[in-house]
C-alpha cells in the first residue's frame, strides 16, 4: 500500500497530512488559507493522489508558515509512500494550458532535491494570498520529497491562472512519475542501485 500519514507540530503550525498514491484524486484539505486549499485540491485531483491536509497555523501573522510547513509535510508523506521507489516511472513532465497561462513542469523523484523556478507573477496578491508563497510551497515539497523539480511559465497574465496552472502541471507530472511502470516490474529506475 503506497500510503503515508505525517504529523508536523511546531510552535507555529500543527499539521497532519495523509496521502494515497494509488487513489482517485479525492481530497479534503483544510488549512485555514482558502486559496491554498483550492490549490491543494487541484494537486490531488490532477495527480490522482488522495490527499487530506489538516493545518492550524499562525495565520494571524500571515500564511507563510502554514503554506511552507504543509509543503514540508506533504513532501515527507510522498517520500514515505514511495518507499524505495521500485517499479515506478520516476520521471514526469507536463505542459499545461489554462486560459492565458501556459506552464511547464518536469520532475525527477531522484532523492536529490532541487528547485528551478521561473514563475513570475505580475501581482503580489491573489485576493489575500501572497503569490510568493507558491514558490515557498514547491521549495518545501521538493526539499522534503527528494524531488528535482523544474517549473516554467511560458505565458501568463492572470496571477490566479498562473498559480493554478502551476499546481495542475506539477500534479500531472507527479502522476506520471509515481505510476508503476509495467516494464520495470520490481526494479529500481536507476543504475545506481538506490534512489
Amino acid at each position: 500500500m503506497r500510503q503515508a500519514t505525517v504529523s508536523r507540530n511546531t510552535a507555529e503550525t500543527r499539521i497532519e497530512v495523509s496521502v494515497n498514491l494509488d487513489g482517485t484524486g479525492a481530497y479534503d484539505n483544510q488549512t485555514g488559507v482558502g486559496f491554498f486549499d483550492h490549490m491543494l485540491d487541484q494537486l490531488a485531483r490532477h495527480s490522482l493522489m488522495d490527499l487530506t491536509v489538516r493545518a492550524e497555523g499562525d495565520t494571524h501573522i500571515d500564511d507563510h508558515h502554514t503554506v511552507e510547513d504543509s509543503g514540508i509535510a506533504i513532501g515527507q508523506a510522498l517520500a514515505r509512500a514511495l518507499g524505495d521507489k521500485r517499479g515506478i516511472r520516476r520521471y514526469g513532465g507536463f505542459l499545461l494550458a489554462m486560459d492565458d497561462a501556459l506552464v511547464r513542469a518536469a520532475l525527477d523523484l531522484s532523492g536529490r532535491p532541487f528547485l528551478v523556478w521561473n514563475v513570475p507573477f505580475a501581482t503580489a496578491k491573489i485576493g489575500s494570498f501572497d503569490t510568493e508563497l507558491v514558490r515557498e510551497f514547491f521549495q518545501a515539497l521538493s526539499t522534503h520529497g527528494g524531488i528535482t523539480l523544474h517549473v516554467d511559465t511560458l505565458h501568463g497574465l492572470n496571477a490566479h491562472h498562473i498559480a493554478e496552472a502551476t499546481f495542475k502541471a506539477v500534479a500531472r507530472a507527479l502522476r506520471e512519475a509515481v505510476e508503476p511502470d509495467p516494464r520495470m516490474q520490481d526494479r529500481l529506475p536507476s543504475t545506481k542501485g538506490a534512489l
